[in-house]
């Protein structure tokens, strides 16, 4: 505060006149029994913090009983943390003297220094002020901290009445002023959070200053008593304390008064608090530091909602009469998922019981859209997954939901913080307790356990073009570190519990090895390419051995580069890259062979594809038939209510996926045709093949069979695809005009990072009758609509297609061939490419 004879230190100005006489105010009685209570292994915790302040309540009020100075008109006022109650052994005394305005200056002036010298004689630091109410209520209109520790005022002695005034005035103005305060409040958060850092991720944070700390902690009260807003109240007590009594310990192990949790105080401060080691103090303060933290977020959140409502409602009650002021539009996310006022929420007939993988489909919705996700969409999902858990092993859609959460970038985190804070992810992920909140000591890195799992998941989001399986590099970027919540190698640890995990999340025995073998060596590439000889055979035969194939080479090389880029600014850098880039190299070339056939360019079709295709042979139309095709667990697998789904269960999850099987046939246009149809019918293609198949005496036919799921809403009826697609094909439906009309409608709604830039290549060696167009791109409706308008454009013929989406990734393969039926030259293989290329861009 300022305003009064100004702030000392330990032991004042000398010279200063005498304190009151009596022996309640001697400095002595209250210095002893101070070190007293202190030094007492009872109380503890905030008991003593409200001893502490009770003592030092009757001390003051002892002195300014003693003191000589006006007979009336004037009172002691504690303000700030003092007013809350909340002493700490070392915190500083925040005073507010005030008066009525009566007594003459040099009195006033000579009671102030009775009451502060006596302070400052103890060695305690002093924040004081002298003033009236209505100075006080000034003060506080120009200075946003001023009005915050009025908002704490609590009566010491003299004239109960100035202090009341002085409070009363000082919430009335709050509420008054709020939805101009708090912006500025908000401001001195977000600066206050870029100067000290995350206290959740710091190896010496600041239990006060650090974004998630005490000072949030005040800022959460003060948005409360504006009555605009509140915080969400689980946990957040508990938060608050855990962090004051760690400040207290640190206070009493160090005799300074710091708020700053250094290393070679962290074993003594634990020790005060009953905690095994260093660990464990972090631990529990990261726990903390993040429920504040996720308090504070998701209030700020609201705040800005309440404001913005309060400025719109009078703009619409003048431009639109009759209509409700404020009434936020939905606008469709993903099934059963909706944005509302900037925020993913549940739509009204979502039904969390009966669709367990809605939780993910939620998180995966707000990521990729750039959104918060609504607590209470999270707490509602909980709940039913509490009732009715994911079945084991998880369905495709639950998996692939996950995947895309991993893949959407910068945005995955603060979503993934959502579900954490919520208590969610445990649940999900039961190895997440091993490393959640848990500290890493080395100083490379620069985030905790949990969250650097994170930051590579999105490190590797950013590589995802540069592997054929980014679903498995995003699975193994967040389970590579699963082994360091516990004693031993944490990579052969993890490559245990990263094969349970990938096999309970429905990753099949194949691609359950290739997570497990990337846990096992994370470290390999980087520490064999600083560490070994690269010219040695033996060095390079020792790395082949480890990966064993070409593709798991691909993905560990990713890998280790997302790893080290997550682990912080000097665990990667040009001449690591190079090194590794250089033994991948070497490695390839020594697993290098011949390429294994695709088996599904030669898959035999069946019964029901061969009816398909001689239908559209005889008819010349479109030929489709449309099925319903469940989610569910693989048989054998555990249902959530101990049977399998049951149609009269109205709690079995219900279909989300249809199978489409088209044959058509052959002629220009049907690839893309067939996706744009599908793409205005909102449907998401999960897996497509594209095959060419001779009817005998009537030429060749074009055999489609698609995975898709509906986007949101119902599936679409077979007899309306087929009538869109008969229209489409001759011309009287135009899908690019209708898709990029919907493009442009939606266009403005996304606040997430762009992804990664599409990647088209030629993979060399890849059919021996056909060149193989590769696209790796970010999924999107439209896409292989776009893909396929590209090829067509290109001049190519497309005999075969393989279309998979991993998450938010495509990962799509054509196999063309000119006119003639032979693969493209080298130079019209580059330029198709090319041309796919920036029809995606």
């Amino acid at each position: 505060m300022s305003g009064g004879p100004g702030r000392g230190s330990a032991g004042g100005p000398e010279g200063h006149p005498a304190a009151g006489k009596g022996p309640s105010a001697s400095p002595d009685g209250f210095a002893a029994a101070r070190v007293r209570l202190l030094e007492s292994a009872h109380p503890t915790g905030s008991d003593r913090r409200t001893a502490l302040a009770r003592l030092t309540d009757d001390w003051l009020a002892a002195l300014l009983a003693g003191a000589a100075g006006p007979a009336g008109g004037v009172a002691l006022a504690a303000v700030g943390g003092y007013g809350r109650g909340e002493l700490s052994p070392r915190s500083d005394l925040d005073l507010l003297l005030l008066h009525d305005g009566r007594a003459a200056p040099a009195e006033l002036a000579a009671l102030a220094d009775r009451l502060w010298y006596p302070v400052w004689d103890l060695g305690l630091d002093l924040d004081h002020a002298v003033r009236t109410p209505a100075e006080a209520r000034r003060a506080a209109r120009g200075d946003l901290r001023v009005q915050l520790g009025l908002l704490d005022a609590r009566h010491l002695a003299g004239d109960p009445a100035l202090t009341e005034q002085v409070r009363t005035a000082a919430y009335a103005d709050w509420r008054e002023s709020a939805p101009r305060r708090l912006p500025e409040l908000r401001e001195l958060c977000r600066e206050r959070a870029e100067r000290h850092g995350e206290l959740r991720h710091l190896l010496e944070p600041d239990l006060k200053e650090a974004h998630g700390g005490l000072r949030d902690a005040t800022a959460l009260r003060a948005v409360a008593a504006s009555w605009l807003a509140d915080a969400p109240r689980g946990g957040l007590e508990a938060a608050r304390t855990a962090l004051l009594d760690t400040r207290d310990a640190l206070h009493l192990t160090t005799g300074r008064a710091t708020d700053r949790l250094s290393l070679q105080e962290q074993d003594q401060v634990a020790a005060a608090l009953g905690l095994p080691d260093a660990d464990a103090l972090l631990r529990r303060t990261y726990e903390a530091a993040r429920t504040l933290a996720y308090a504070a977020d998701v209030t700020w959140r609201e705040v800005g909602r309440v404001l913005r409502a309060r400025s719109v409602r009078p703009v619409l009650r003048g431009l639109l009469p009759g209509r409700t002021a404020g009434r936020a539009e939905r606008s469709p996310l993903a099934d059963g998922v909706v944005e509302l006022d900037g925020e993913a929420v549940l739509a009204r007939t979502a039904r969390p019981e009966r669709d367990p993988a809605l939780l993910l489909r939620a998180a995966a919705a707000a990521a990729q859209a750039g959104l918060p996700l609504a607590p209470a969409a999270v707490r509602r999902c909980a709940a039913a997954l509490t009732a009715h858990p994911l079945p084991v092993p998880w369905p495709a859609e639950a998996r692939d939901q996950l995947i895309t959460l991993l893949g959407a970038g910068p945005s995955t985190v603060p979503v993934w913080e959502a579900l954490e804070a919520e208590g969610v992810l445990t649940r999900l992920l039961p190895e997440w307790e091993r490393v959640r909140c848990r500290p890493q000591r080395n100083p490379v890195h620069t985030w905790t356990v949990d969250r650097h799992l994170v930051e590579t998941a999105v490190r590797a989001a950013a590589l995802a073009r540069r592997v054929h399986r980014p679903d498995l590099l995003l699975t193994a970027a967040l389970l590579h570190d699963l082994g360091k919540g516990g004693p031993g190698d944490h990579c052969a640890t993890g490559a245990a519990l990263a094969r349970e995990t990938a096999a309970r999340l429905g990753f099949g025995p194949a691609d359950t090895e290739v997570i497990a073998t990337l846990v096992r060596h994370h470290l390999l590439l980087v520490e064999t390419a600083t560490r070994r000889d690269l010219d040695d055979p033996e060095t390079t035969g020792a790395v082949a051995a480890a990966v064993r194939d070409t593709g798991t080479l691909e993905l560990l090389h990713a890998l280790t580069e997302a790893d080290a880029l997550a682990t912080g600014p000097a665990a990667w850098s040009a001449w690591r890259a190079g090194l590794v880039a250089g033994l991948v190299r070497r490695v390839a070339d020594r697993l290098a062979g011949a390429p294994a056939p695709d088996p599904r360019e030669t898959a035999e079709p069946t019964p029901e594809e061969r009816r398909l295709a001689e239908e559209a042979a005889r008819t010349g139309g479109p030929a489709l038939a449309l099925r319903a095709r469940p989610e569910s667990a693989p048989p054998g697998a555990a249902h959530p209510h101990g049977t399998a789904p049951d149609a009269a269960d109205p709690t079995a999850p219900e279909p989300v996926g249809v199978e489409l099987l088209l044959a058509v046939p052959d002629r220009p246009g049907v690839l893309p045709a067939t996706a744009g149809v599908l793409a205005l019918h909102r449907l998401t293609v999960r897996s497509a093949d594209l095959r060419t198949l001779d009817a005998p005496g009537r030429g060749p036919v074009l055999l489609l069979s698609w995975r898709v799921a509906a986007q949101y809403g119902s599936l679409p009826e077979a007899a309306r695809l087929r009538a869109d697609l008969v229209r489409t094909l001759d011309g009287t439906l135009d899908v690019p005009a209708r898709l990029a009309e919907r493009e442009r409608a939606y266009a403005h709604r996304s606040r997430a990072a762009p992804p990664p830039p599409p990647r088209v290549t030629v993979a060399p060696g890849g059919s021996r009758t056909a060149t193989v167009i590769e696209v790796r791109a970010q999924d999107a409706h439209g896409l292989l609509h776009r893909i396929g308008r590209a090829l067509e454009a290109a001049g190519v013929r497309v005999r075969s297609a393989h279309i998979s989406t991993l998450g938010a990734s495509a990962v799509d393969a054509f196999y063309v061939t000119g006119a003639d039926g032979a693969p493209l030259p080298e130079p019209v293989a580059r330029k198709t490419a090319a041309m796919v290329e920036a029809a995606l861009a």
